[in-house]
């Protein structure tokens, strides 16, 4: 028997029944998970992807970042109604209808994914307690490793007060970064052109980090997250009219989350633009951007000690937010693929060891040198983009088969066509990546 997703707080949150009016109150019922979910979209990995877009390409790749949020909303809804529907999230589905040799290659694909994910909390915490407290950076990764203990606690309390503390931090990043950028003075007829495409974002270039901004942004962890958190909130499964609406209210949950990232994951890119491009400053490692911000020669007249400060601040909420939903989802891929029966701090401490030991090996091999970690986070992200396709496929092909789905929730035409031509086409530009790195 299959146990159930994330088991301790499967069906842990009521939901009001479909029957009653109160938008709102319906609203508020359902919304969390997409918190969760969105923290995945500004996490370090979005923050050194779109801080290095923006310096290097101005206002380029804000289309980048526009057209990866939309394609997020088109796969977490598709996530989330997997979910709702089924009862099961996609690393279950996969180990249940798919032949094995498959299964353990999507597995093992996704444990890297998960890896990848991971290593970007750590490693953008642990330069935070540096940058704000002088910790050395090996010291301030074993001390991130360890906030799994924190994840633990905070479910004790049950995963609203989880989602509430979430939604806070991601406010507070939000802030920060609004203040910033403000104080910068972009030039707002060149930023909405960025939203523009263009055909350089085809260069290699331009095209690595389009691709790392991609795999920062969509991330194979989120989907798997999504899936399991959809199924956070009680109501009666036997009830189509009350499944239609959880699959309604799921969709505007992620929705409302996915655009708070959008205008993040602009600010980040904005404030590189409008701060720093141009500037002959190397300014490749969050270390550089923070004394960047308080120098008057890179930042201009609003460099402070305090705006510097205010972005290492940003940098560990940004970080501990990561560590929750990446902890999370490590454990839904080990228990959904391999359904393992273990202590639920065994599962979790695994999870996170398997995220922390490639990072220490890196210091020890390379030592604690800030921009050696900072380029495994930007590889990190393509390896990201890379393995995204190998959890997309999967997700659009399970959502629009009838006999997974019922005939009332499975995909449109349209919807399953796109599903896969965004999947085709991310995979066509990850080996035009791979192949223009042996060119070059």
């Amino acid at each position: 028997m299959t146990e159930k997703s994330l088991s301790e707080i499967n069906n842990s949150v009521t939901v009001p029944s479909v029957y009653e009016s109160a938008f709102w109150r319906k609203f508020l019922a359902y919304s969390g998970p997409g918190a969760l979910i969105a923290v995945g979209y500004m996490d370090p990995g979005n923050w050194l992807t779109s801080i290095m877009g923006g310096i290097h390409y101005r206002y380029l790749l804000l289309s980048v970042i526009l057209m990866s949020i939309l394609v997020a909303m088109l796969m977490q809804y598709l996530a989330a109604k997997l979910g709702v529907v089924t009862q099961l999230d996609l690393a279950q589905i996969i180990r249940q209808h798919v032949n094995r040799p498959v299964a353990i290659l999507l597995w093992l694909l996704s444990e890297l994914a998960m890896m990848a994910t991971d290593i970007t909390s750590v490693v953008g915490s642990a330069i935070a307690l540096t940058l704000l407290f002088k910790v050395p950076l090996f010291i301030g990764i074993l001390i991130t490793s360890l906030d799994v203990l924190l994840l633990l606690a905070l479910l004790r309390f049950g995963i609203q007060r989880v989602e509430a503390i979430v939604f806070i931090l991601i406010f507070a990043v939000g802030l920060v970064f609004a203040y910033e950028v403000a104080l910068a003075q972009p030039q707002l007829g060149d930023l909405l052109r960025g939203y523009c495409p263009q055909i350089s974002l085809l260069h290699h270039s331009q095209l690595v980090l389009s691709l790392g901004i991609i795999g920062a942004t969509i991330m194979p962890h989120n989907l798997f997250l999504h899936y399991s958190l959809s199924q956070t909130r009680r109501f009666d499964h036997n009830d189509p009219a009350q499944v239609a609406e959880a699959v309604r209210f799921s969709k505007w949950d992620s929705n409302v989350h996915l655009f708070v990232a959008l205008i993040i994951n602009s600010l980040l890119l904005i404030l590189g633009a409008a701060l720093f491009y141009g500037t002959q400053a190397n300014l490749s490692a969050f270390s550089d951007l923070y004394h960047a911000l308080q120098n008057p020669h890179l930042a201009g007249k609003i460099a402070s000690p305090f705006l510097s400060t205010l972005f290492a601040i940003a940098l560990l909420a940004s970080g501990q937010n990561a560590t929750i939903t990446g902890t999370l989802s490590g454990q839904i891929v080990m228990e959904g693929f391999t359904n393992l029966k273990l202590p639920l701090w065994l599962r979790r401490v695994i999870t996170r060891l398997l995220a922390i030991i490639p990072v220490i090996l890196l210091v020890i091999l390379f030592g604690a040198k800030e921009g050696v970690l900072d380029q495994l986070i930007v590889y990190s992200q393509i390896f990201l983009s890379i393995a995204l396709p190998f959890s997309m496929f999967p997700l659009v092909y399970f959502t629009s088969k009838t006999r997974y789905m019922t005939t009332r929730f499975v995909n449109q035409k349209w919807v399953t066509v796109l599903g896969y031509l965004i999947a085709s086409v991310l995979t066509i530009l990850n080996v035009q990546l791979i192949l223009s790195v042996f060119v070059n």
